[in-house]
């Protein structure tokens, strides 16, 4: 290894692994430094990957990387203590390749991801923790472990170092994310037959669904639940906004298992064995509460730098091309030798003509619109679960009666809050 690498990248998820492969496939010297027993022992993931993103940065994946099912159904749910409201979304464009997205575990992908990176030509290093980094001359200049013979130095740093970035914070890139700028998330890996998959979700062999589901999973609060099918496994979980979780006094572990209580839910699960736990921040400031993403000799890609959207269940495809981006723009600094914070500025500008900065922008009022509405997750299902009720049940009573009982209820709507979360709504989205 020489004494001066072109790059350390710090962390070995998709985002770190993604910015090595790229840097050692332009043929610069580059290590991935990953605290973890194995790239993924300590990663948590909901479980869903894009086919096409991850087909543009590993052309071929799909033949070696281990995937699980294909999802060819999305589910949108709303439950209220005792029922449950949906729309599902059931296509044969995804049933059949190219598939769209992917149920994936992320122990198994991510060992085998960090596996493209060494073909390249990058280096891979498991159980090797950054403590802090080294500065010389106001730039950031390498990383050490605070270990005796524990440094390494390099021409650019790229954290990628997750949700809660240590390291970011000791560059001064952001503070330490507030409450209101976090999710935490409680996730189970439940096995089950595939057969049994199969028959509960009514799914075609060896393909899958993903369900996301609001209100009563998270007790009303900002967030939701979740249960992707896997081959033999499903993965379940839950999550709200930190601050929110604070303010009440709720445990996602108490929410998880109330979740997996409600009779919706029960069910889907009934018989399954609880093979693995895990819990996990997620970033959720979002565009307006970005952090700077450059420095003088370093730069941040992915959880560490808040490329989450979760209005549209994307992340690991922002962090993956975050990084390609970040790879490209120290691919031309060390082709002006000079890892200044002024040419590596070129990584934001290259990140405001993707898609991560732009729909990022997009949604940017989305969580402070929802945030301040509890009443969206709580009033509107349980009114909407009313409603159904009264009208599908048969008891004698003539449909007309029952459609001006409905309307009574809609009239019973404030009126003023009704037209500020439909304006509002609007305006979150424009």
């Amino acid at each position: 290894m020489d004494d001066l690498l072109d790059a350390i990248v710090v962390g070995a998820g998709p985002a770190g692994v993604t910015a090595a492969r790229e840097l050692a496939k332009a043929g610069l010297a580059v290590v991935v430094l990953e605290r973890g027993q194995f790239p993924g022992a300590k990663n948590v993931w909901g479980g869903i990957l894009y086919r096409e993103p991850t087909e543009a940065l590993l052309p071929g994946f799909e033949a070696e990387a281990p995937l699980e099912r294909p999802i060819i159904e999305q589910r949108y749910v709303v439950l209220t203590e005792d029922a449950m409201l949906g729309a599902t979304y059931r296509s044969q464009r995804f049933a059949a390749p190219p598939y769209n997205a992917y149920a994936v575990l992320r122990s198994p992908f991510d060992r085998w991801h960090a596996t493209t990176a060494e073909a390249a030509g990058a280096e891979v290093y498991p159980e090797f923790a950054v403590t802090d980094l080294i500065w010389e001359d106001g730039a950031v200049a390498g990383i050490t472990t605070g270990e005796p013979d524990g440094e390494l130095r390099a021409r650019c740093v790229v954290l990628a170092d997750g949700a809660n970035s240590l390291l970011a914070q000791k560059v001064g890139l952001h503070k330490e994310w507030a409450p209101i700028e976090q999710a935490l998330v409680a996730k189970e890996l439940i096995a089950l037959p595939a057969e049994k998959i199969e028959d509960r979700f009514a799914l075609p062999a060896g393909q899958g669904t993903a369900l996301e589901i609001f209100g009563e999973s998270t007790w009303g609060l900002l967030g939701y639940g979740f249960v992707y099918t896997n081959n033999e496994s499903l993965s379940i979980g839950t999550g709200a906004l930190l601050e929110d979780l604070i303010r009440t006094g709720y445990n996602v572990n108490d929410m998880l298992d109330r979740f997996k209580r409600h009779p919706a839910i029960a069910p889907l699960i009934a018989g399954g064995e609880t093979v693995e736990y895990s819990a996990h921040l997620i970033p959720e400031g979002g565009y307006n509460r970005m952090p700077q993403v450059y420095a003088d000799g370093v730069l941040v890609v992915g959880d560490a730098a808040g490329f989450v959207n979760p209005l549209n269940r994307e992340g690991v495809n922002l962090a993956m091309l975050s990084a390609k981006l970040a790879a490209q723009t120290i691919v031309e600094a060390k082709a002006r030798d000079d890892f200044s914070a002024a040419t590596l500025s070129r990584y934001r500008e290259l990140l405001e003509e993707s898609i991560v900065i732009q729909d990022l922008y997009k949604i940017r009022n989305v969580t402070d619109f929802a945030h301040a509405r509890p009443h969206l997750l709580r009033d509107y299902p349980a009114l909407a679960s009313e409603i159904a009720r009264s009208y599908l049940t048969v008891d004698g009573l003539p449909k007309r009666e029952k459609q001006s009982k409905i309307a009574g209820m809609l009239r019973g709507l404030p009126k003023k809050r009704l037209l500020g979360d439909a304006v509002g709504a609007l305006r979150s989205l424009g």
